[in-house]
């Protein structure tokens, strides 16, 4: 019986580094949660006496708009894989521009929060503004890595953006649901 060897694909290097790097900033995530509830638990009074829970409706419609961004970097994703530039590029935009508004409304909540209280005030408000302002962060990152490969973009398709555009939507997608676990801890005092 004669047996033909199979070539075996790996994964771009690009793949590997999203991997990588989703890996680690779950980790962190994971840490910051573990001391959210440690904490939580800990203490007799949360959110400490001064401080009201957080509102929920706000937070869960911006969650909402934002887990929907997924929708248009997954089809981003495989009409990059398709060679259907514009597609992509568009695709991106859109998700773009409503992650921008998402962290804009975001980062104006974030600033009437430290008008209520400062991350010194209790362990309540460290964990908190920690845990939003990292989420924050990695969706300013994924903005940055979404405009800088828009700008490549316009110079057209090659394998190399193909996986820039694979990985950017994997993170994205990372991003998305790390918002879900962040806004339910969120609002996890107020239920």
């Amino acid at each position: 019986m004669n047996q033909v060897a199979q070539r075996r694909r790996s994964l771009p290097n690009g793949v590997w580094g999203a991997i990588l790097l989703i890996a680690t900033e779950a980790t962190l995530f994971g840490t910051l949660f573990a001391t959210y509830f440690y904490l939580r638990f800990k203490t007799p009074q949360w959110p400490p006496a001064g401080i009201e829970p957080p509102s929920v409706t706000l937070p869960l419609v911006l969650t909402g708009i934002l887990v929907c961004t997924s929708g248009p970097l997954f089809l981003a994703s495989r009409a990059a894989r398709a060679g259907r530039v514009r597609a992509t590029w568009l695709l991106l935009f859109g998700a773009l521009a409503v992650q921008a508004a998402y962290l804009g409304v975001q980062i104006h909540l974030f600033g009437n929060d430290l008008d209520k209280f400062t991350p010194d005030h209790s362990a309540y408000a460290s964990i908190y503004f920690t845990l939003l302002g990292t989420h924050h962060f990695h969706v300013l990152v994924g903005i940055l890595l979404e405009a800088w490969l828009l700008a490549r973009l316009l110079r057209g398709l090659t394998d190399y953006r193909v996986v820039g555009v694979r990985a950017v939507s994997w993170y994205w997608h990372f991003v998305n649901l790390m918002a879900l676990f962040v806004v339910g801890t969120q609002l996890s005092p107020s239920a």
